[in-house]
């Protein structure tokens, strides 16, 4: 646990320890962050240097012309130059006795209109002992607050955060992710990638930061590339096309890559897009309602086996599939579709699970349903089926479908007046089947 110590107190203890000397160097909104060391008092004794490299052509003539001036690459250039050079003119003379570290963000918090994307990358390079390797850590943030200044002080608790963790929080990673979060909540800041390496963070396991994120509450969702690391969500899925497949993946089965792949031949056939659609599987550490919750050690194993599909992954604390909808229109406006078994729709069109919502299932089926959104419904074996739906709150009185064969989205018959909406989304085309495997 972290040490109970507020921002300014936090900023006065790294001052004050005589060890710790290094540079700050910010791009864009991050200014906040060496402010706060240096209005604390005894900022002489840790800040060598601050740097702002505000303007465009100033940035690229430090730390080299990039595509994008928020990005992972440029700050690791950011990194890499300012440690260059506070080891070249600094090193020889103090060295010896000195701990030294780079701050570096670079950020893009509100604009004045408001039509931004708010987010950044921040990071930490720093030795753990005089002289020795330098250890890092990397963070990507989206910035939730409604106002620019908001966003710029929140900047500014996690960059004194960041430096604090990294020097006195580094017994475990739950510590180091916890004192990173200190005086935050998710509703001002998420954080959805986190890269730790060097000595001071050996046998880092990369799933586990990835689940601590979520579980913890500070991210609403983290996305796993195929070789398993944390990637940047907005990077990764800008302006693509998207198949979601949800699941509990509680065992991983050849049906779940067949419904990514037959789902994506169905939505290149409906709207031929520009870009081939990326298919996600999708896992929920908050189940819906009826679904006991996977704890981390059980979370963890779901994801080693649904890495198996070779797919990138989604991991989310959403509990209703209708949050995705909102979470995914944040990077892309392109075509997305959800795939579910059948039994996973019955549950969808389950009134109790939106007794938190004033509209209750239409609200719910409103925020899913959006522009370009359509549900894709495979068909399952009935045993499997009912197997599904066992313990899922779902009246069976309520539902009338096959008892041998194949449940499809056209032959499940639900009670009124539920059975009345479902129809229409299939009649509608919001909600199309798809055909049983050959």
């Amino acid at each position: 646990m972290s040490e109970e110590l507020d921002t300014h107190h936090r900023a006065l203890k790294i001052n004050l320890d005589s060890k710790i000397f290094g540079t700050f160097a910010e791009i864009g909104a991050g200014q906040e962050v060496a402010r706060w060391f240096l209005q604390v008092g005894g900022a002489a004794g840790t800040v060598a240097k601050t740097m702002s490299a505000y303007d465009m052509k100033f940035s690229d003539d430090i730390y080299g012309k990039g595509t994008r001036y928020v990005s992972r690459e440029r700050l690791l250039a950011m990194l890499d130059h300012e440690y260059a050079l506070l080891m070249e003119r600094l090193a020889a003379v103090r060295g010896a006795e000195t701990q030294f570290f780079v701050f570096a963000d670079t950020v893009s918090a509100r604009n004045y209109a408001g039509t931004n994307e708010c987010n950044g990358w921040m990071g930490v390079r720093f030795q753990v002992q005089p002289q020795s390797e330098p250890s890092h850590v990397l963070l990507h943030v989206n910035m939730q607050d409604p106002t620019n200044l908001l966003q710029q002080q929140a900047l500014g608790i996690l960059g004194v955060n960041r430096m604090y963790a990294s020097f006195y929080e580094r017994a475990s990673d739950d510590a180091l992710l916890e004192a990173t979060f200190d005086d935050l909540t998710l509703e001002r800041l998420e954080i959805d990638v986190v890269e730790l390496s060097g000595p001071a963070f050996s046998g880092i396991d990369t799933r586990r930061l990835g689940v601590k994120l979520v579980r913890s509450s500070l991210a609403h969702a983290v996305l796993f590339d195929t070789d398993s690391k944390l990637v940047q969500p907005s990077a990764f899925l800008r302006k693509r096309p998207i198949v979601i497949e949800r699941g509990l993946f509680e065992i991983v089965v050849p049906r779940h890559s067949r419904m990514l792949a037959d789902a994506s031949a169905r939505l290149r056939e409906d709207v031929n897009p520009e870009r081939d659609p990326l298919a996600i599987p999708e896992l929920s550490v908050n189940p819906i309602a009826g679904r006991e919750a996977p704890d981390e050690i059980e979370t963890l194993r779901r994801l080693s086996d649904v890495f198996a599909l070779k797919e990138p992954v989604l991991l989310t604390r959403f509990p209703e599939v209708y949050h995705l909808t909102t979470y995914l229109r944040r990077y892309t406006q392109e075509p997305l579709r959800f795939v579910f078994g059948a039994s996973t729709m019955v549950q969808i069109m389950h009134e109790a699970h939106y007794s938190d919502l004033m509209g209750g299932l239409l609200e719910a089926l409103g925020h899913l349903l959006g522009d370009s959104v359509k549900l894709y419904v495979y068909p399952m074996e009935a045993d499997v089926f009912r197997q599904q739906l066992a313990g899922s709150g779902v009246v069976a009185g309520s539902i009338v479908a096959p008892s041998e064969g194949f449940v499809t989205a056209e032959s499940i018959e639900l009670a009124p007046p539920v059975g009345h909406l479902y129809k229409y989304l299939i009649e509608a085309g919001w909600s199309v089947g798809l055909a049983p495997p050959a």
